[in-house]
C-alpha cells in the first residue's frame, strides 16, 4: 500500500480559504435591520395564512400583513378600563377587550391577601378567517373602550373599527351588587370581509389560583365542570390531565373550589372540547397555581358575528348560584345520585338554618345529633341483632366443633339455628347499609360546604381547611407537615367504638381469609391520616358522631337491651313451630340440594 505524504500545498489551499472566509464575516456591510413586523412568519392552517409579526409594523407592512384589517393592528400602547360594584373590582385591558384582573371584594386568600380571580391569569380569544384567507384573533386587536350608563348599569364598549361601517364590537354590562356580567360579541358590516364557510372558534384558558392552605386536598375540588344535553353535568379529574369533548354545552365552570368562573351561553354551544391540566407539585410549598383550564369552542355564524354570553364570577355556594336560575348550582360537587339529593335537600338547607342563629361549630354538632338522632332505630336494630348472635354463640361453636371438616353441614345447621331461634345474620348488616348514603353524603357535603369557609371553632381558626395545632417543619408522605387535632379524636372515637363492636363479632375466622378484627384496628390509623389534610368540619362531625354512637349503644345495652330477656325470648322462638319459606328456608333448601349433589358425584 502506497504511503501518504504531507501535501504542503493542500495544507497552503486550506489555509488562504480560512482567512477568506474570516475577511468575508467581518467585512460584510451591515444587515439592515428589519422590523419584526416584515420578518414575519407564516404557517398553513388548512389552506388559510397566520402571519405573525414580533414588533410594531408601520402601515405599510400592516397593510400587506392584515389587509383590510390593519387598522386594529396599529396601536402601540393599550389601555386599561377599572369598573367596580359592590362585588367586583375589575380590570379591562383594551387589547383583547379583555378581563385582566377581577377582585371577589368581599373575601380574602388563605394569607389574608385580596382574592383575585383573574389577574393576568386569563386568555380570552374570538378567532376567524377572513376572506382572503388570513386567520385573527381578537386577543391582538386594539379595541377602542368607552363607558356609558344603561338602566343603573354600566356598560363597557370596545369597537375594533376596520373602517367607520365595519366594526367588531366586545360588550360588557356590569350590574350593581351583582356577581353576573352580561357579555356579547357582535360584528357589524364585516359579512364580506369573513370566510363563513370556515370555522370560527372561541377560546378561554384559565389558571386557577391555590386560595387555601392544603393545597393538595383544595385540588381535589379544583375542577372544570359542563352542564350539557338534557341537565347532564360531567367534570374532569381532578387529580391528573384530563380532556373530553361534548356537545350541547349549557355552561362551562372553572372552579376554584369555593370560587367559580362560570360561561354560559344563550345559546348552547353545539360541540366544545375540554382541557384540564393539573400543575400541583407538593414539593413545592408555596405554589400560586393548581391548574390550567381550556376550553375550545368552534362556532359558526353565518353572516354577522353575533354571540352573547352571561359570566359569573363569584363564590361557589348553593344559594347564590340557585338564584339565577340557569342550573349553574349543579356545578358543585355534591357527590352523585341520592348521596347528591341528600346534601342539596337535605343537609344544606338544614345547616344554613342552625348556622343562621348558632356559631358554625356548634351547627355541625346539633346537625350531627340530629342525624344520629334520626338514625338511633338503625343503631338499635343492629346492636339488637348483635346481642342476638352474642347469645347464640356457645350454640354456634358446638356446630363447628361438630362438624368442623365438613363445611356445608356446619353452615346447614348453623342456618337451622338461626331459623328456630328468629336471628338473622344480615340483621346486622343491613343498618350499616342503610347508614352509608348519610355517611356518605356528609362526606361530600362538609368538603364544599362554602358557609363554613374562614369559620373558626375551638382552636380551628378555618372549619374549611385543617385544624393545625403544630407544625413539623418537615413532611411525612401521607400524612403532612402539621398535626391536625380533630383527626386525632375522631381516630381514637372511631377506635374505641371498633373495640365495643368487635367484642360482639361471634363469627369464626375463616382459613384464608384476612383477619378482619386486625383490619378493624387499622381503620382509625387510616382515618388518622386520611383527614389529617382534611376540613376541619369534617373531622369534628366524625368525632362528635362516633362520640354519640357510642354513648347510644351504651344507653341501649345498659337501659333498654337486656341479654338475658333476649336469650328467653329466642329459646322461645325455637319452641315455636316455623313456617316453611322466606330466605333462610330457602338458602337452606340450596345448600341441602348442594349436599344431595355432592353426594352423588362421590358414589358414582
Amino acid at each position: 500500500m502506497e504511503e501518504k505524504k504531507f501535501d504542503p500545498w493542500q495544507f497552503v489551499g486550506f489555509f488562504l480559504i480560512a482567512l477568506i472566509l474570516t475577511w468575508m464575516l467581518y467585512n460584510q456591510p451591515p444587515v439592515e435591520e428589519v422590523p419584526t413586523e416584515i420578518a414575519q412568519t407564516e404557517s398553513s392552517v388548512e389552506g388559510n395564512k397566520v402571519v405573525v409579526l414580533d414588533q410594531t409594523p408601520n402601515e405599510e407592512q400592516l397593510n400587506a400583513a392584515y389587509g383590510s384589517f390593519a387598522n386594529l393592528f396599529q396601536a402601540t400602547t393599550s389601555e386599561n378600563v377599572k369598573i367596580e360594584n359592590e362585588k367586583l373590582d375589575l380590570i379591562f385591558n383594551s387589547k383583547g377587550a379583555q378581563i385582566s384582573s377581577l377582585l371577589l371584594k368581599e373575601f380574602n386568600n388563605y394569607k389574608e391577601e385580596p382574592l383575585f380571580l383573574i389577574k393576568e391569569n386569563q386568555n380570552f380569544n374570538y378567532s376567524f378567517t377572513t376572506s382572503d384567507g388570513r386567520v385573527l384573533n381578537s386577543i391582538d386587536f386594539y379595541f377602542t373602550p368607552k363607558l356609558t350608563e344603561r338602566s343603573g348599569n354600566q356598560i363597557l364598549t370596545f369597537t375594533a373599527k376596520v373602517s367607520d361601517s365595519q366594526f367588531l364590537v366586545f360588550e360588557y354590562e356590569i350590574k350593581a351588587n351583582d356577581y353576573m356580567i352580561d357579555f356579547s360579541i357582535r360584528s357589524e358590516g364585516m359579512r364580506s370581509l369573513i370566510n363563513t364557510r370556515e370555522e370560527q372558534n372561541i377560546t378561554w384558558d384559565l389558571k386557577a389560583f391555590r386560595n387555601s392552605r392544603s393545597i393538595e386536598y383544595e385540588n381535589r375540588y379544583h375542577l372544570l365542570t359542563y352542564g350539557f344535553e338534557d341537565d347532564k353535568v360531567d367534570y374532569l379529574s381532578g387529580a391528573s390531565d384530563d380532556e373530553e369533548e361534548d356537545e350541547e354545552v349549557h355552561w362551562i365552570s372553572y372552579k376554584q373550589h369555593f370560587f367559580n368562573s362560570i360561561l354560559i351561553p344563550t345559546k348552547s354551544f353545539d360541540s366544545v372540547n375540554f382541557t384540564s391540566e393539573n400543575l400541583v407539585d407538593s414539593d413545592i410549598i408555596d405554589q400560586e397555581y393548581t391548574k390550567v383550564y381550556k376550553t375550545k369552542i368552534p362556532v359558526i355564524s353565518s353572516g354577522e358575528i353575533n354571540h352573547n354570553f352571561k359570566w359569573y364570577f363569584g363564590p361557589t355556594e348553593y344559594d347564590t348560584l340557585a338564584q339565577y336560575k340557569l342550573g349553574i348550582e349543579d356545578s358543585i360537587d355534591f357527590g352523585w345520585g341520592i348521596f347528591g339529593w341528600i346534601n342539596k335537600y337535605i343537609f344544606t338547607p338544614t345547616f344554613n338554618f342552625l348556622s343562621g342563629f348558632l356559631p358554625y361549630g356548634i351547627a355541625i354538632i346539633v346537625l350531627t345529633v340530629l342525624v344520629r338522632l334520626v338514625m338511633s332505630p338503625v343503631t338499635y336494630k343492629s346492636y339488637v341483632s348483635q346481642i342476638k348472635m352474642k347469645v347464640l354463640k356457645p350454640e354456634i361453636d358446638v356446630i363447628t366443633a361438630k362438624h368442623k371438616d365438613d363445611s356445608v353441614k356446619r353452615q346447614q345447621e348453623t342456618m337451622a339455628l338461626y331459623t328456630k331461634a328468629g336471628a338473622n345474620p344480615m340483621a346486622g348488616c343491613l343498618p350499616a347499609l342503610i347508614q352509608l348514603p348519610v355517611f356518605y353524603a356528609l362526606f361530600s357535603f362538609f368538603p364544599v360546604a362554602f358557609a363554613l369557609r374562614e369559620k373558626s371553632f375551638l382552636w380551628a381558626d378555618d372549619l374549611s381547611s385543617y385544624d393545625s395545632v403544630y407544625e413539623l417543619g418537615f413532611n411525612i408522605p401521607f400524612y403532612g407537615d402539621h398535626i391536625s387535632l380533630f383527626p386525632i379524636l375522631a381516630s381514637i372515637a372511631i377506635f374505641f367504638y371498633t373495640m365495643m363492636t368487635a367484642g360482639q363479632q361471634t363469627a369464626p375466622q375463616q382459613p384464608g381469609m384476612p383477619n378482619m378484627k386486625i383490619i378493624m384496628y387499622i381503620m382509625p390509623l387510616m382515618m388518622l391520616f386520611f383527614f389529617n389534610n382534611y376540613a376541619s368540619g369534617l373531622s369534628l362531625y366524625y368525632f362528635v358522631s362516633n362520640v354519640l354512637t357510642i354513648v347510644l349503644m351504651l344507653v341501649i345495652k345498659n337501659f333498654i337491651v337486656d341479654d338475658a330477656k333476649i336469650l328467653m325470648q329466642l329459646e322461645e322462638n325455637k319452641k315455636k313451630p316455623k313456617k316453611k319459606g322466606g330466605f333462610s328456608a330457602r338458602l337452606q333448601a340450596a345448600m341441602e340440594q348442594a349436599e344431595q349433589q355432592k353426594k352423588a358425584k362421590g358414589n358414582r
